[in-house]
């Protein structure tokens, strides 16, 4: 006998995941619909294998802080814009939500965008996920074509970059060449955790503007 649980039935206790398997790209699509958009899961799904992983408070605050890179933007006076943990999808094959997105050097071919279809707007330039190790997310932002993707974690960050079909780590990310990304997050992060958000934002624009002269 055949068991059916409605995926709205399914609960995943925080810093928990689960792999579902064999499944259609019409089998994905119909599960997000079911989970709809006001849930506290993220999603990542290729080629057949779909993964929802239930984040744990730290985790969305650790995403959060590594997201005031903005701050970096504004003082280097480059645009941005911030998509959030919108879906991404490239139908068959891939579909995966970011903890958080950034387009920096393609943000003028995304103004106007308010359904993120990859035929016509460009993958984000940057994507941060925290606590991932995850292949299916791996792949899907391969899928993807997403350039650049930082994972935080255990206190360390670590930069892929797209080459030829396959991520590589690097020491050093292209969207920000002259700064130590991976020396300077784990240390924005822990001084955020440690003496506020504030403070740090404080400390990283004083920082930024004394490198400038």
């Amino acid at each position: 006998m055949t068991v059916t649980i409605p995926i709205q039935a399914i609960e995943l206790a925080p810093g928990s995941q689960i792999a579902i398997h064999n499944l259609s790209w019409q089998d994905f699509e119909q599960i997000l619909a079911d989970l709809g958009e006001k849930r506290h899961t993220r999603i990542a799904y290729y080629r057949g294998t779909l993964e929802i992983i239930s984040p744990l408070a730290l985790h969305e605050r650790l995403h959060r802080i590594i997201a005031y890179i903005t701050t970096i933007l504004e003082i280097q006076g480059r645009n941005w814009e911030d998509f959030g943990s919108t879906t991404f999808k490239r139908p068959e094959i891939a579909g995966v939500e970011p903890d958080t997105c950034f387009y920096i050097q393609n943000t003028s071919q995304v103004k106007g965008c308010t359904q993120m279809d990859l035929n016509v707007c460009p993958p984000p330039d940057l994507a941060i996920e925290s606590d991932v190790t995850s292949k299916t997310t791996l792949n899907a932002y391969i899928a993807l074509g997403v350039p650049e993707v930082w994972i935080y974690n255990k206190h360390q960050l670590t930069i892929y970059i797209l080459q030829a079909s396959n991520y590589v780590e690097s020491a050093f990310s292209p969207t920000f060449p002259d700064l130590l990304i991976t020396e300077l997050i784990p240390r924005l992060v822990q001084k955020a955790i440690d003496d506020g958000t504030s403070q740090m934002l404080r400390e990283l624009r004083t920082l930024l503007r004394q490198s400038e002269k």
